[in-house]
């Protein structure tokens, strides 16, 4: 056999060797890339699991998906919720993110073509001025839409004045107003909400007993809202309760002087002891002092309404240093520490609302308003009853926040 044959013979067997490397190299490729696309639609799978649940109980359904939504390259959309802390403002930005990015991803913008969004909101919680200001400033950027959760329902008429003269669409979310201006007020059905809370407490009662009303604010129309349906719906459907106070807690400044004004009259003492030598002045009365003489006045009350997750916890801590075991609790919302009192049975039960599904369809209104699409005057977002028995269901899980 010559040698130039054994050459070729070689150089053959050494092609075919690397044609075999590489086309192992290619497939062992194939694999970890089909892996890789595997693991993240799983990702993605999961994640919209996650949130799937918050969109599903959103009412019109348009509101719960960004199908069919156009908005021109790069424009920029406002959102301003009553403060830019806590759980629940922290729910409804991870919604108005996530409707955002799907909207993205829907029309194919990418880079500066992206559709842009801030949520923002007063530092400290349920600050009107703050709020006027921070809208101020956004309405200066143009937005394409703006969204706001109002603190006043009586503050922002001017500032939606200059938005219809500029053009710029206002909706409505978590608490609107009775502006005739806006676009659709995306919410829950407070007035729903708070008579199923007031059914609730009474039974906890057992429809017999004196109840007092803590409410975060008296300004925001979600506030003012839950407050007079609970109190029409004891009225009209729990005759033997009885609604003996309420306590707003923007209005701590007129609780403040009625406590002092007793104390000073003799007819209350802090901690049962005896009068003060000198008057007792408003602004010396601490707000837990302030809370331990509506309980000391109404030494038979039964229950407590609570209008927002911060009164809940202000309730709570009060119960606790009162050592109040058996005054049933019925409010709103499910932060963490609502949550761990819910089940210790400190809590009766929690009207949970929708704040993922507020940010979310609250991004689909204003869009829509922009497109100049038309939308529905009330966007309902739902609300689920959770008690101590219920917390941990699978479908309850996923509205939590």
């Amino acid at each position: 056999m010559g040698v130039g044959f054994m050459k070729k013979l070689w150089s053959a067997v050494a092609a075919a060797l690397c044609v075999t490397l590489l086309s192992s190299a290619c497939a062992a490729g194939n694999v970890s890339d089909a892996k890789a696309e595997n693991t993240e639609d799983k990702k993605v799978k999961s994640t919209e699991k996650e949130y799937q649940r918050s969109l599903d109980i959103i009412q019109p359904r348009a509101y719960s998906n960004v199908n069919g939504l156009k908005l021109e390259p790069g424009s920029y959309l406002s959102i301003i919720g009553k403060s830019s802390d806590g759980q629940y403002w922290e729910a409804v930005e991870k919604g108005v993110l996530q409707a955002v990015k799907d909207l993205n991803k829907e029309l194919g913008y990418k880079g500066k073509d992206k559709i842009k969004v801030t949520y923002s909101g007063p530092a400290t919680a349920y600050d009107v001025d703050d709020q006027v200001n921070i809208l101020d400033e956004e309405l200066d950027r143009y937005p394409a839409a703006l969204g706001i959760s109002m603190v006043d329902a009586k503050a922002c008429d001017v500032q939606f004045d200059l938005a219809a003269e500029g053009d710029i669409p206002v909706v409505a979310f978590d608490s609107g107003s009775d502006y005739q201006g806006l676009m659709a007020t995306v919410e829950t059905d407070n007035d729903k909400s708070a008579r199923a809370a007031a059914d609730k407490l009474a039974e906890a009662v057992n429809e017999a007993g004196e109840v007092i009303i803590f409410a975060n604010d008296s300004k925001s129309k979600s506030s003012q809202e839950r407050e007079q349906s609970f109190t029409a719906q004891i009225a009209e459907q729990h005759p033997g309760v009885t609604v003996v106070d309420a306590y707003h807690r923007d209005q701590l400044p007129e609780l403040q002087k009625r406590v002092a004004d007793e104390i000073n009259a003799g007819t209350y003492q802090k901690d049962g002891g005896d009068k003060p030598e000198e008057e007792v002045t408003a602004d010396s009365i601490t707000e837990e002092e302030a809370v331990n003489y509506l309980f000391a006045k109404h030494p038979n009350v039964k229950g407590c309404y609570a209008t927002s997750g911060e009164a809940v916890n202000a309730v709570v801590e009060s119960m606790d240093r009162l050592e109040l075991k058996d005054v049933a609790l019925v409010g709103y919302d499910a932060d963490d520490a609502e949550i761990e009192a819910l089940s210790e049975g400190r809590i009766t039960g929690l009207i949970v609302q929708n704040p993922f599904g507020m940010g979310y369809a609250t991004v689909v209104a204003a869009v829509r308003a922009a497109m100049k699409a038309g939308n529905e005057a009330i966007v309902n977002t739902g609300y689920t009853w959770v008690t101590k028995e219920n917390y941990k269901d699978k479908d309850i899980k996923k509205l939590l926040y």
